[in-house]
C-alpha cells in the first residue's frame, strides 16, 4: 500500500514538472511571435503580414496582428528643423542658405511640421514609397522645405525683405509648402540704388500666371500622399556681412532723416504755436480795445443821458423859479399895492404913529434914565431981569416937535 502511494505520488509530480515545461515553451513562443502590438499616442503604426498583407493602425492601444508581422511606426506629425542646434525634431539640419534677387546672400532658421495622411490607402503609398520616417524626412521632406525657401526668396530682395518684407517671405514659403513650387519669370529692370543713388540694372523674378491668373505651380509631391503642413516658421534671417553694413548705414541714414524731419516738424509747430498765440493776443489786444471802447462809449453815452437828465432839472427848477419868482413878485405886488392903498387912504398914519412912538419912547427912556439934575442947583437971572426957563424941559419940546416934523404926522383926523 505504502509503495503504491509513492508511485502515484512520483507520477502526479511528473506530470506537474511536464506540464510546467510546456507551458514555459508555450510562453516563449508566444513571447517570440508576439501576436499583439500596442501603438502609442500620436503615432500610427503600418503591419505587414508574412503574406504581404499591409494595414495601418491609427488608434491608440493594444491591437492583434498576425506571428511574425513587421511593424513600422510613424509619428502623426514630422518635424524638420533647421535651426543648426539638436531639439529633438525628426530632422535637425544645419541652417539654410538662401540668395535673394539682388543676389545678397544670408542663413535662415525653420520649423516646419508635416501631418501624415489620415486616410490608409495614402498612408500605405506614402510607406511603400518612402519604406520609414527617417527616410521620408531626410529625401522627402527636407529637401523639399529648402527648395520652397530658396524660391520664396528669390521674391524680393533684401532691402525689401528688412524693410518690412518678412511676414511677405513667411507667406510666400508657406504657400508653396502647401501647393507647390512656384513657376518663376525673370524681367530685366534699371532702378536707381536707395542707398548710393546710382543708377543699376535690376534682376526681378516674379510669379508666372495663367490666362485665369492663377500662378503656375511645379506639382507638389506631398500632394498625391495627402501630408498636410501644420504649422512653417521663419525664425530667423542671418544677412551676410555687406547687407549688414548697408542695413546700418540706411538705418543710420534714416536715423538722420527721422531726426530731421521731427527738428522740421517741430519748428513747423512752434512757429505754428507761435503764430497761434500771437493771433490770440491780437484777439486779446482787439478785445481789451473793444472793452475799452464799449466802456467809453457807455460812459459818454451815460455821461449825455446824465448831462440831459440835469438839464432836463435844471430847466424844470428854473420854470419852478420862474413861477416862484412870478409868484413872490404878484405877492410882493399884491402886498405892496395894498399898502399903497392902506397908506394912500390915511396917510401912513398907522406907521408915523408906531415911529413916532418908538422915538418918544427912546428920549423918554433916556430921560427917565438920566441921573443928572433936570433944575439947576444955582441959577443966575440975566441983566435984563428975566428969567433963562427949564431947559429940560425946553429939550423935550424940541425933540416931540422935531420927531412930529420929521414924520410929518398929522395929527388932526380926516374927515
Amino acid at each position: 500500500m505504502k509503495n503504491f502511494k509513492e508511485k502515484t505520488t512520483r507520477s502526479f509530480n511528473g506530470k506537474l514538472i511536464l506540464y510546467g515545461v510546456g507551458f514555459t515553451i508555450l510562453l516563449l513562443m508566444m513571447l517570440m511571435i508576439n501576436p499583439f502590438g500596442y501603438n502609442d499616442l500620436g503615432y500610427r503604426e503600418v503591419v505587414e503580414t508574412p503574406t504581404g498583407q499591409k494595414d495601418v493602425i491609427f488608434t491608440n492601444g493594444v491591437y492583434f496582428k498576425f506571428p511574425g508581422s513587421k511593424v513600422t511606426t510613424y509619428p502623426n506629425v514630422i518635424t524638420i528643423s533647421h535651426r543648426g542646434t539638436k531639439n529633438g525634431s525628426t530632422v535637425e539640419g544645419g541652417l539654410i542658405p538662401i540668395r535673394f534677387n539682388d543676389a545678397t546672400e544670408a542663413s535662415a532658421q525653420t520649423v516646419v511640421r508635416f501631418r501624415l495622411p489620415d486616410l490608409e490607402s495614402e498612408m500605405l503609398t506614402l510607406h511603400s514609397e518612402y519604406v520609414n520616417k527617417e527616410y521620408l524626412a531626410m529625401k522627402g521632406l527636407a529637401p523639399y522645405t529648402i527648395e520652397c525657401l530658396k524660391n520664396s526668396a528669390q521674391l524680393m530682395d533684401s532691402e525689401q525683405h528688412y524693410s518690412g518684407g518678412r511676414a511677405q517671405l513667411s507667406q510666400f514659403f508657406q504657400d508653396q509648402l502647401e501647393d507647390g513650387l512656384y513657376l518663376l519669370d525673370v524681367t530685366e529692370r534699371i532702378a536707381r540704388d536707395t542707398f548710393t543713388n546710382e543708377v543699376k540694372r535690376f534682376y526681378e523674378s516674379n510669379i508666372r500666371v495663367d490666362k485665369d491668373g492663377l500662378k503656375v505651380r511645379k506639382e507638389s509631391d506631398l500632394k498625391q500622399f495627402g501630408i498636410n503642413i501644420a504649422s512653417a516658421t521663419i525664425e530667423n534671417v542671418d544677412y551676410e556681412s555687406q547687407v549688414d553694413e548697408k542695413l546700418k548705414k540706411k538705418i543710420e541714414a534714416s536715423t538722420r532723416e527721422a531726426v530731421s524731419k521731427q527738428n522740421l516738424v517741430t519748428a513747423q509747430q512752434e512757429a505754428m504755436t507761435a503764430e497761434a498765440e500771437g493771433r490770440r493776443r491780437l484777439v486779446e489786444i482787439e478785445y481789451e480795445e473793444m472793452q475799452k471802447q464799449t466802456q467809453a462809449v457807455v460812459k459818454a453815452e451815460t455821461q449825455v443821458k446824465l448831462a440831459t437828465k440835469d438839464k432836463e432839472k435844471q430847466l424844470i427848477a428854473l420854470d419852478g423859479a420862474r413861477l416862484e419868482a412870478q409868484k413872490i413878485k404878484a405877492l410882493a405886488d399884491a402886498e405892496a399895492y395894498s399898502k399903497q392903498r392902506v397908506m394912500a387912504a390915511d396917510g401912513a398914519l398907522e406907521k408915523k404913529l408906531a415911529t413916532y412912538k418908538e422915538v418918544q419912547n427912546m428920549w423918554a427912556n433916556a430921560f427917565m434914565n438920566y441921573k443928572g439934575d433936570l433944575v439947576p442947583k444955582f441959577q443966575t437971572a440975566p441983566a435984563n431981569g428975566k428969567g433963562g426957563g427949564n431947559a429940560g424941559l425946553d429939550f423935550m419940546q424940541i425933540m416931540g416937535a422935531k420927531a412930529a416934523m420929521d414924520l410929518n404926522l398929522d395929527m388932526t383926523v380926516k374927515k
